[in-house]
C-alpha cells in the first residue's frame, strides 16, 4: 500500500503516472539486490560465474547478457572484482549505454562520467576500439573514475575535465551520453532517504543545469549521430521537460530505444501541461518492472541533413 512511503514524501505526486502504484511502493521498500556486469574486456561470463561459484557466490543471470544477481554480500572484496573481471552496477544503470549502442571504431563522448560504470560498459561495447572521451568536471570524483577505467582495462579512453555545459567543439562525436546530475529519486532502494523524494527547489535547480547540458551535448553530436539523455530520477521536470526544451531549440528527433527489459512510455502530459507526442518514445524505468533502481532515458537523433 502507498502508506509504506513517508506521508510527506513528494513521491506521492507520481501515483497517477506510475503503473501499479502499490507494486512500485512495495519495490521501493525492498532492498536493492546486488548486480554485477561481467567486464568482457577482461573476462568471459562463464569464467566469472565459475570462479565466483568456487568462492561461494551463486549468480542468477538476468534477462540480458552479462548481468547477474547475487544475494550474498562481499562481491566487492573478491580477487575477481579487483582484477576487473566485473563491475557492480544497478541493472537499470546499464540501459543508457545499451540505448546509445556505441560501435567499435566510433568517436563517443560520456559527458558526465564518474564513477565510470557506463564509460567502461561503452568501452566494452566498442571492444576498446575507436575513441571514448570520458569527461568529469568535479575534481573529487575523478580519482574513482580513473581507478575504475584502469581496473577494468579500458584502453581507448581520453579523460577530460570540462564543465559539461561548456565542453568545446561542435559536431565532433558519433554518439554522446549525458547521464545527467539529477535529484536521484530512482536510488530509493539503496538510499532510504530518497523515499521522501526530492524537494521542488532541488528539482528546479537541477533541471536548469540539465537543460544547458542537453543543448551543449546535442551540438557536439555530428549530423546523423545519436544522443542519449538519462537520469536516475522520476521527476518529469528533469526528464521529459528537459527533452521538450531541447526540441524547442534544436532540430532533434526522439527515437524509441530497443531495450532488453520492460519500461514505461514517456509522459506526454504532466501537471496540466501538454508535452510533444514524440516524448512517448522515451523510456521510464520503475523498480518493480525489472527489480532494479529507477530512472529515465531518451534516445535523440540529429538529422543527417543538418549542416
Amino acid at each position: 500500500m502507498s502508506c509504506g512511503l513517508p506521508s510527506d514524501s513528494t513521491l506521492h505526486r507520481y501515483a497517477s503516472i506510475i503503473p501499479d502504484w502499490d507494486a512500485f511502493v512495495n519495490a521501493a521498500l525492498t532492498p536493492l539486490p546486488a548486480v554485477l556486469r561481467v567486464n568482457t574486456l577482461l573476462a568471459e561470463p562463464e569464467d566469472v560465474v565459475e570462479r565466483l561459484a568456487r568462492r561461494g557466490f551463486h549468480l542468477t543471470p538476468l534477462p540480458w547478457g552479462g548481468l547477474y544477481q547475487c544475494a550474498a554480500p562481499g562481491l566487492g572484496r573478491t580477487l575477481e572484482h579487483w582484477a576487473g573481471c566485473f563491475y557492480l552496477q544497478e541493472a537499470a544503470q546499464t540501459l543508457p549505454p545499451l540505448a546509445l549502442d556505441p560501435q567499435p571504431g566510433e568517436t563517443v563522448l560520456d559527458l558526465c562520467a564518474s564513477p565510470g560504470g557506463k564509460a567502461s560498459q561503452m568501452a566494452a561495447l566498442m571492444e576498446n576500439r575507436g575513441t571514448l572521451v570520458v569527461n568529469e568536471p568535479i575534481a573529487r570524483r575523478q580519482p574513482a573514475l580513473l581507478a575504475n577505467l584502469n581496473r577494468l582495462g579500458v584502453l581507448n579512453s581520453v579523460v577530460t575535465a570540462y564543465r559539461g555545459e561548456s565542453f568545446p567543439g561542435s559536431g565532433c562525436f558519433d554518439r554522446v551520453l549525458v547521464d545527467a546530475p539529477c535529484s536521484g529519486e530512482g536510488t530509493l532502494r539503496k538510499d532510504s532517504s530518497m523515499r521522501r523524494g526530492a524537494s521542488a527547489a532541488t528539482i528546479h535547480r537541477l533541471a536548469a543545469l540539465q537543460r544547458r547540458l542537453i543543448v551543449r551535448a546535442f551540438d557536439l553530436v555530428r549530423p546523423g549521430g545519436t544522443l542519449v539523455y538519462s537520469t536516475c530520477t522520476f521527476a518529469p521536470e528533469e526528464n521529459e521537460a528537459v527533452i521538450a526544451s531541447l526540441l524547442e531549440v534544436r532540430k532533434a528527433t526522439v527515437e524509441r530505444a530497443a531495450l532488453p527489459t520492460s519500461t514505461s512510455a514517456g509522459l506526454t502530459t504532466w501537471d496540466g501541461a501538454t508535452l510533444p507526442e514524440e516524448l512517448a518514445g522515451c523510456a521510464r524505468v520503475y523498480p518493480h518492472q525489472g527489480d532494479s533502481g529507477g530512472g529515465f532515458l531518451a534516445r535523440v537523433c540529429r538529422s543527417r541533413d543538418e549542416s
